[in-house]
C-alpha cells in the first residue's frame, strides 16, 4: 500500500481517503513550478547551497536523507544539467520570495503614459503658449506627448500650416523632449510624438 503524499512529495499526515478527498471530478492542485522531494526521479543530483557542507554529486537517496535531516525540501533548480542541480531549502518560503521578487520587478517597470495635445491649424499665440506649458509639465512627469492638429472641413487646405505649427512645438520643447515621430498626416489629423529626453547624470 502506497503512503499518500502531499504536493511537496512528502508523506501526508491525513492518510487514506480523508475528509479533504475531492474525487476524480474535484479541483486539481496546480503542478509545482519545480520537481521536489520524491518527485525527483533521477539516480544522482548535484547539491549546491550555503547549507551544504560538502557540495557535489550525491545519490538521490543520500540527498533526500540530508534534506530530511535538515527538515527541508530537496528542490530541483536546474533540471537540464547533468546531473540535475538541486538545493535543500524551505520550498514554500522559496516560492514566496520568488513571487515577492517578481512583484518588485513589476512595480519598478515604468508604465508609459501618453498625453494628448490638440491644436487647430490656426491656433493663436495665447492658446499655443497654454498648451506648450502643459506639454512641458507632461514631459517632466515622464509622459510621452502626442501632439496633433485636427483639420475640420476645408481647413485641410492649411495642412502645411499645421506641419509648421507642430515643428515649432517640437523646437520649443527641444530642451526637455525629443521627436519620436515627425508630423504625419492621417485622414484629418496630423500627428507628432514626443518623448522625454534621458536625464543627465
Amino acid at each position: 500500500m502506497n503512503t499518500p503524499t502531499n504536493n511537496n512529495g512528502r508523506p501526508s499526515g491525513n492518510g487514506g481517503n480523508g475528509g479533504n478527498y475531492q474525487g476524480r471530478k474535484g479541483p486539481q492542485q496546480p503542478e509545482p513550478e519545480h520537481r521536489i522531494n520524491n518527485k525527483i526521479r533521477v539516480p544522482k543530483v548535484r547539491l549546491v547551497g550555503d547549507n551544504i557542507e560538502n557540495p557535489g554529486v550525491y545519490s538521490i537517496q543520500d540527498a533526500m536523507k540530508l534534506a530530511d535531516e535538515l527538515e527541508l525540501d530537496l528542490v530541483e533548480i536546474s533540471p537540464t544539467a547533468d546531473p540535475p542541480v538541486c538545493r535543500i531549502l524551505d520550498y514554500q518560503k522559496f516560492l514566496y520570495q520568488q513571487k515577492k521578487k517578481q512583484k518588485e520587478i513589476k512595480a519598478k517597470q515604468v508604465k508609459t503614459v501618453v498625453k494628448e495635445i490638440r491644436f487647430g491649424p490656426q491656433t493663436d499665440d495665447h492658446d499655443y503658449a497654454f498648451k506648450l506649458k502643459h506639454a512641458q509639465e507632461f514631459i517632466k512627469e515622464g509622459s510621452k506627448v502626442k501632439a496633433y492638429v485636427f483639420f475640420r472641413g476645408r481647413s485641410i487646405l492649411f495642412k502645411e500650416q499645421g506641419e509648421i505649427l507642430l515643428l515649432r512645438f517640437a523646437n520649443d520643447l527641444e530642451e526637455v523632449a525629443r521627436v519620436e515621430q515627425m508630423p504625419v498626416l492621417e485622414g484629418k489629423r496630423m500627428t507628432m510624438f514626443l518623448s522625454p529626453k534621458p536625464k543627465k547624470n
